[in-house]
């Protein structure tokens, strides 16, 4: 067994036994990294620091520990460590002058995102025409998950060079349901049941508020629009409650909802 293990790696210096030390370096190496990034994390979380700032600090860290095991694997092997980083150092610098620009603007701007946060785990943000709910921020990208569960990932640098609109970053919102009515209704009438049924509604906030206005004298019919705020965390439920209402009393008090059409008039010749 010795004999094996002191066997060398053809064209190199390097025995079986440093690839086996090596090994055991790398499995014990990640398996601490491991247990100090959750340290770590532990610790962050006393703080209460917001879980966005955690979630990144805690990846920045992970990173700088796997350097590490790679540099004491790689020393492990019998090579020279200072002569590795001299080499990374030239690749780096090489690679600095190529496009590495571009992953130290990602590394910035989640440095910004992740002070300033416009964004922070478990919201829901359009960003860059994607939208989603925050899973984290990493080094260098934004990942978002969509409602169907599609895994998105974006570039920092996008992130913080784009508008973000953050929807459920304040307690409250405003529903808004369209309905159309035919030219022929009476419009007050029309408006009084619309807003009977928004106030009828247990989710609908008293102040501000609800409000039913008219939007648009479209080709088909009169719009109106029904204005419920309610909390951010309600306002699915309550639009889909409001869309069915109002379809269903409209209907009650015989208040035509037109659908679009077309007169086709035909002459003999």
């Amino acid at each position: 067994m010795a004999d094996i293990l002191s066997q060398t790696i053809p064209y190199t210096t390097i025995t079986l036994a440093n690839v086996v030390f090596a090994l055991v370096v790398l499995l014990a190496g990640l398996l601490i990294a491991g247990i100090l990034s959750g340290m770590f994390r532990r610790g962050l979380k006393k703080t209460k620091l917001p879980e966005l700032v955690t979630e990144f600090l805690v990846r920045f860290l992970r990173a700088l520990l796997y350097v590490a095991v790679l540099l004491a694997v790689v020393s492990t092997l019998g090579v020279d460590v200072s002569s590795v980083v001299v080499g990374l150092s030239a690749v780096i610098g090489l690679v600095l002058g190529f496009g590495m620009q571009d992953s130290l603007n990602n590394m910035a701007a989640g440095v910004w995102i992740a002070s300033l946060r416009p964004l922070d785990k478990g919201e829901y943000v359009t960003v860059n025409g994607l939208s989603g709910t925050v899973h984290a921020v990493g080094i260098m990208a934004t990942e978002l998950l969509t409602p169907d569960n599609q895994f998105i990932t974006i570039p920092n640098k996008l992130v913080w060079g784009s508008p973000i609109v953050n929807v459920t970053r304040m307690p409250t919102r405003r529903v808004a349901v369209d309905v159309g009515v035919s030219y022929a209704t009476d419009i007050p009438r029309a408006v009084q049941v619309a807003l009977d049924v928004i106030k009828q509604h247990s989710m609908v906030m008293d102040d501000p508020a609800p409000a039913v206005v008219t939007t648009e004298l479209a080709d088909s019919s009169v719009n109106l629009q029904l204005r419920a705020w309610v909390q951010t965390g309600d306002f699915w439920a309550v639009k889909n409650d409001l869309t069915i209402a109002i379809h269903a009393a409209f209907g009650k008090e015989d208040i035509e909802i037109p659908f679009p059409q077309m007169d086709v008039h035909m002459y003999d010749q």
